[in-house]
């Protein structure tokens, strides 16, 4: 392959679910001839979208995981990477938009700007990420391209300029007016492959006209000699074409195309306004840290004859082993050349190295910067940095949104058991938003994860690729329990055996501690208790509070003070004071008010202004305290503190009462009382669990 970095273009598709992302790729491959036939998503052929290659995606016709691909277009290499769009893959967006130089954000011409259409433009502007706008569907009853230019405007605050015109709307819906050159096209042929060039309708020459001063009045804020030109009427095609990227490389200027995937016309035009206005990978800043210069600023040069730096960015379990997804930022990866990974410290040889289309690859000898590979058999970790055994660069890694919904998971049998542990390994690998851990304190295994069908799709795949049998549960909460009030202790621990015996003394107070959750004071004068004996004193309070005496969660609050005690010459020993210290705080634990606490969550819920009341409703239902409450244009951000026990399901309850444009953030904030009520309830039914089990 001849290399031309000039020509590469690195895109990502992404959109709010169901606005026909899989289906604008499949017609993509189609024309850029990487594929012969199309098919669609849910296809009644039974063979689905090219891109959708999971059984699971195939079955419910969402997009799961992204998936890469590469075509060519008009003498251009584009790596293609198709994204998901419901809110519980977001991190498949997250990695592709941290390797990606430019982005399609696809809206419906009818549902608009929906709710992972604004994650989607705040991921975009997180990376600073370039894009264009398509608004696809315009087909269908009830498209209106211009009410959705007008929200993209209105709703994410961009600055939406329209390249194109729609010849008719809905069953109507012919062709498109480029506003650039004046022309109308339509797109023929059994699967709209043949462009006809035409003069523009004349019932739509000055709508045209007008919406085209549009256009140049916008584009020429980028451009002195286009702003001359416009008022001197001599603007030519090639003036607006490069301040039109000008202003799209700076991101102050989305351009915005229109089409109907579905129905195989606008894509041929996106294509062209892709390799017209979209960046090249020299047209991007990519930094990295000096790790041997206390991690100073370096700034990425994308050209194969530097000294090679990339990222990982994927990992894949393939039939043939792990696969991981490369994106070259510096020098050249080439079949038997030798890199190091930065984090493991490990050098390591490129075996094979392939270029990505779907499920399905090609073997290429090398690649070069800018570009997106993929390699075999490397044992890696999502976000790795790879470079030259001479450098120690690491990448910054991409921003994993932290996990909102746990399950706890049973196995059926012992076989079942070994399945599971082999697909939790597995999927925590692949997905850095998806944690497992055993809870010590109940000893359940749980999962977290971004929401409800992300847990779900996992366990099916569970199911489905490990044949692991499971079953799924509500996991525990993680309570704590304290004291409210001081009380003393004065307790002597004296066991006679044969030969010699223990013996130990230690009085005392223990407090409520608000400044951690425990504290150990010795006051003793005089040597009441030996130097050496002290630690053993602290670590038999500290084994004490390991399981509350109210449902046996561990204790926190607590300050333990001792001031007296005594020894005895001969029995007393570490171990005597280790359980005096033990049995002195069973004893007092039951006198100092024990009270059971509960893990408060900062919940943080954005969603449009429509839907506040109902958030409000729903969070006060959960024992919620709200805390502040923000209005940012048509959309509020609610916060709250609310307790753990009473969060599982929300995000189902939430999307359902507002229609799925509301989502939620929750983190560990502190611990807070139970509520006497529940309090009692919940030492009821742990006590009757302890007597069945018993």
């Amino acid at each position: 392959m001849s290399y031309d970095i000039s020509k590469m273009r690195n895109i990502g598709i992404s959109a709010h679910i169901d606005s026909g992302k899989t289906t604008l790729t499949e017609r993509i491959l189609f024309y850029a001839q990487k594929i012969h036939a199309i098919h669609e998503v849910r296809g009644k052929d039974g063979v689905g979208a090219t891109m959708d290659s999971m059984e699971l995606e195939r079955e419910r016709g969402i997009t799961i995981a992204s998936a890469s691909t590469n075509v060519t277009w008009n003498n251009h290499e584009i790596n293609i990477i198709d994204t998901p769009g419901h809110v519980d893959f977001t991190i498949e967006v997250e990695r592709a938009l941290r390797v990606l130089d430019g982005a399609v954000l696809v809206l419906c011409s009818v549902g608009g700007v929906q709710s992972q259409s604004i994650t989607v433009d705040r991921q975009l502007k997180r990376y600073n990420v370039p894009r264009l706008a398509f608004i696809n569907k315009c087909d269908r009853v009830g498209a209106n391209p211009f009410k959705v230019k007008n929200q993209l405007v209105e709703k994410l605050d961009l600055n939406a300029v329209l390249l194109q015109l729609p010849i008719g709307l809905e069953d109507k819906f012919e062709g498109l007016i480029d506003l650039v050159t004046m022309k109308a096209y339509y797109f023929e042929g059994a699967a709209g492959e043949q462009i006809r060039e035409d003069e523009i309708p004349e019932d739509m020459r000055g709508e045209a006209e007008e919406k085209r001063e549009e256009l140049l009045d916008a584009a020429s804020m980028f451009s002195d000699e286009l702003a001359e030109a416009y008022l001197e009427g001599e603007a030519t095609e090639e003036m607006i074409y490069d301040a039109v990227r000008r202003g799209t490389l700076e991101r102050q200027m989305v351009p915005v195309l229109l089409g109907s995937a579905y129905k195989n016309k606008g894509v041929q035009t996106l294509l062209d306004a892709v390799v017209r206005y979209l960046p090249e990978p020299r047209e991007v800043h990519n930094y990295a840290l000096d790790l041997d210069k206390d991690e100073e600023q370096v700034e990425l040069v994308s050209d194969f004859q530097e000294k090679t730096v990339a990222l990982a960015f994927k990992l894949e379990e393939g039939q043939y082993g792990q696969l991981t997804y490369l994106r070259i930022y510096q020098g050249t990866v080439k079949k038997g050349s030798e890199l190091y990974n930065v984090r493991s410290r490990k050098r390591f040889k490129v075996g094979r190295l392939i270029r990505m289309h779907a499920d399905t690859m090609a073997d290429i000898n090398e690649a070069y910067a800018g570009d997106i590979v993929a390699l075999f058999g490397i044992d890696c970790a999502s976000g790795d940095t790879f470079c030259d055994p001479s450098l120690n660069y690491s990448l910054t890694s991409m921003y994993v949104p932290k996990p909102v919904i746990s399950l706890a998971l049973y196995p059926k049998d012992k076989k079942a058991s070994d399945n599971m542990s082999k697909a939790l390994a597995r999927f925590t690998k692949e997905d850095p938003t998806f944690r497992t851990y055993v809870d010590e304190e109940s000893n359940q295994t749980i999962i977290q994860g971004m929401g409800e069908l992300h847990l779900e799709v996992y366990i099916e795949r569970m199911k489905r690729e490990y044949r692991a049998e499971v079953e799924t549960g509500m996991p525990q909460v993680a309570y704590r329990e304290t004291i409210t009030s001081r009380a003393d202790f004065n307790y002597t621990h004296k066991k006679q055996t044969g030969g010699a015996g223990q013996f130990g003394r230690v009085a005392g107070y223990i407090e409520p501690f608000h400044e951690g959750d425990y504290e150990f004071v010795d006051e003793t004068k005089g040597g009441v208790i030996p130097r050496e004996y002290i630690p053993a004193c602290d670590a038999g309070f500290k084994k004490g509070m390991e399981k509350g005496a109210l449902i046996g969660f561990p204790i926190v609050g607590v300050r333990v003070v001792v001031n007296d005690g005594s020894t005895h010459a001969v029995d007393s020993s570490e171990m005597a004071f280790q359980a005096a210290a033990f049995g002195a705080f069973r004893e007092v634990y039951k006198k100092a008010g024990p009270i059971l606490l509960e893990p408060i969550m900062k919940v943080s819920v954005d969603g449009p202004n429509e839907f506040q009341g109902n958030i409000y409703a729903g969070l006060n239902q959960r024992r919620g305290v709200i805390v502040s409450s923000n209005e940012d244009g048509s959309f509020s951000q609610v916060e709250a503190e609310v307790p753990l026990s009473e969060m599982f399901g929300y995000s189902t309850v939430l999307r359902s009462m507002t229609q799925g444009k509301a989502e939620f953030t929750m983190e560990f904030l502190k611990y807070g009382k139970v509520p006497q009520s529940i309090a009692e309830e919940l030492i009821q039914e742990i006590r009757k669990k302890n007597e069945k089990s018993s």
